[in-house]
């Protein structure tokens, strides 16, 4: 398939089974984080796996946004591990994260689970309930399992805004 048929396949999806995600297909989703491109390879990314029912209650107390799924990957960035702007601006751990994540999100499809990218959390409570240090970044959750047989992709998924408005 060509990656413009693939990426358009895909949809963020809001409901999800409770089937378990097998070891196999999680481990292929860790390894697409790990090869992902990251500023001059620092590869600060640290991902939390969530999945179980004590974990994925934990993660229920920080965001309203896991729609029953089954894993949760909480992607984030160690501090200590990201390049600045040259004029000392920004760094890039938020934009490294955000690759990673893009790359899970990708083989995911690849494996044949569905996904929805959510920032809707409480990272101070993730801290709290996963132990996180505070050099370590919460950027993302990358909610994942099966859809239910009812999921549809939202009325959004196939409107764009014409090409040349995106064009400076």
């Amino acid at each position: 398939m060509k990656f413009l048929d693939f990426a358009k396949e895909r949809y963020s999806v809001r409901s999800f089974s409770d089937t378990p995600v097998a070891q196999e297909k999680i481990d292929a989703i860790l390894e697409a984080a790990m090869i992902a491109p990251t500023a001059a390879n620092q590869q600060p990314q640290r991902i939390i796996v969530v999945q179980g029912e004590e974990m994925t209650a934990k993660f229920d107390l920080c965001s309203p946004c896991r729609y029953g799924a089954p894993l949760v990957f909480v992607v984030c960035y160690e501090s200590a591990n990201v390049i600045k702007r040259v004029d000392g601006g920004e760094s890039s751990g938020q934009v490294d994260a955000a690759i990673v994540t893009t790359h899970m999100m990708l083989e995911a499809h690849e494996q044949e689970l569905n996904t929805v990218w959510v920032m809707m959390f409480d990272a101070s409570k993730l801290r709290e309930e996963f132990n996180i240090p505070e050099s370590i970044v919460p950027v993302a959750a990358l909610i994942t399992g099966y859809k239910t047989d009812d999921a549809e992709p939202h009325p959004f998924h196939t409107s764009s805004k014409p090409l040349s408005e995106l064009l400076i």
